[in-house]
């Protein structure tokens, strides 16, 4: 039996198609993707993200017992800031990819992805370091406000100063007379929100937002629009494009690894591959035959499987197919060209940087 949010009996009122994602029963659309991905990139859109995990460092080892299983530096942030980074194994596989918010140097949010809330608070618990390690997931509801017209929209309902808010910081604040905690996070490539509320105020938060948002003609938005958003940014999702078996260097994720930084998990295992070089690499690339590229499509040269998709779709917003996939390292500059195998029949792709849409 899947799992299900605070806001599970709000996305049944609003007739949103439901499907099981992670071991949830999510929304994937409501009025239908093109139309949620277009709002967001437009207007307004609204996710609901409550079956993301949350788990808490508290204490006074609660920095440093956080760092030690961090690739990024959380030590460099300041109160009141997120910072995204990677947890890895000893191998330098990513046990998942997180934000932290830093609350306090004794008092660190971890948000972590829905089908790994409970891997990862095991693999956090297992090196707490004297930290107070807790696994609050089912304490928060989480929704996400995003879109160009997000922040006035919100800023109508919250008396926290939203155009003092950079990005990837965060404050505490009533929204609509909720308690909640403010982000200025996202991962739709648009400028948003993230909201964290009790889990039990999910729903009137919910209601609030719509409400207040007709004027921006707000649209509910499910999981189909937030995968066609977060690809065009050419964002990584666990699960499709990294897991156990690839390193952050392999994803493409270096600028969220301080090796300089002192020991971390899975430090040596990344240095090592950083020295003997990389293997294969995570690539961009864009069908330049007809076809889409699907998860797990073999890549191709000379006939020969070389590599494989992990991620792919038609571009909404550019209206062409796009993907990601991992390469040999000779083939993941710019220009380079292979086929992707589409049932069967092989489909000319070419290498492009990333990300796809770059927002104006």
């Amino acid at each position: 039996m899947p799992q299900r949010t605070p806001l599970y009996q709000s996305h049944v009122r609003a007739g949103a198609r439901l499907v099981e994602f992670a071991g949830w029963e999510m929304p994937v659309q409501y009025e239908g993707v093109l139309a949620e991905h277009e709002a967001v990139r437009t207007r307004v859109g609204l996710f609901d993200v409550s079956h993301m995990g949350e788990v808490v460092f508290r204490g006074p080892k609660a920095l440093a017992a956080l760092s030690k299983v961090f690739t990024n530096d959380v030590g460099k942030i300041v109160d009141g800031q997120a910072q995204y980074g990677c947890l890895c194994r000893e191998t330098g596989g990513i046990v998942d990819d997180v934000v932290v918010y830093r609350r306090g140097a004794e008092d660190l949010l971890v948000c972590v992805n829905a089908g790994n809330r409970a891997k990862d608070f095991e693999w956090l618990a297992g090196h707490a370091g004297g930290a107070d390690v807790r696994n609050e997931s089912d304490d928060w509801a989480q929704l996400a406000l995003q879109g160009p017209l997000a922040a006035p929209l919100l800023q109508r309902l919250t008396k926290v100063n939203l155009s003092q808010m950079r990005s990837y910081r965060f404050a505490p604040g009533d929204v609509a007379g909720i308690p909640c905690l403010v982000a200025r996070t996202g991962y739709t490539g648009e400028d948003g929100f993230e909201l964290f509320c009790p889990s039990a105020q999910g729903p009137a938060l919910w209601d609030a937002l719509l409400e207040a948002g007709k004027p921006e003609r707000i649209q509910p938005c499910g999981l189909g629009a937030r995968d066609s958003l977060r690809l065009e940014m050419a964002y990584r999702l666990y699960g499709s494009d990294m897991d156990d078996s690839t390193t952050p260097l392999e994803a493409g994720l270096a600028w969220v690894v301080k090796l300089d930084k002192g020991e971390f998990v899975g430090r040596e295992a990344l240095v090592r591959q950083r020295e003997q070089g990389l293997a294969r690499k995570l690539v961009g690339f864009t069908l330049t035959d007809p076809g889409i590229a699907r998860h797990g499509y073999p890549v191709l040269t000379d006939g020969r499987k070389v590599g494989e998709v992990t991620s792919g779709t038609k571009s909404p917003s550019l209206g062409t197919s796009i993907g990601l996939a991992y390469v040999p390292t000779a083939l993941a500059a710019e220009g380079s060209t292979f086929a992707v195998e589409i049932r069967g029949r092989p489909a000319a792709a070419r290498v492009v940087k990333t990300p796809f849409y770059v927002r104006k």
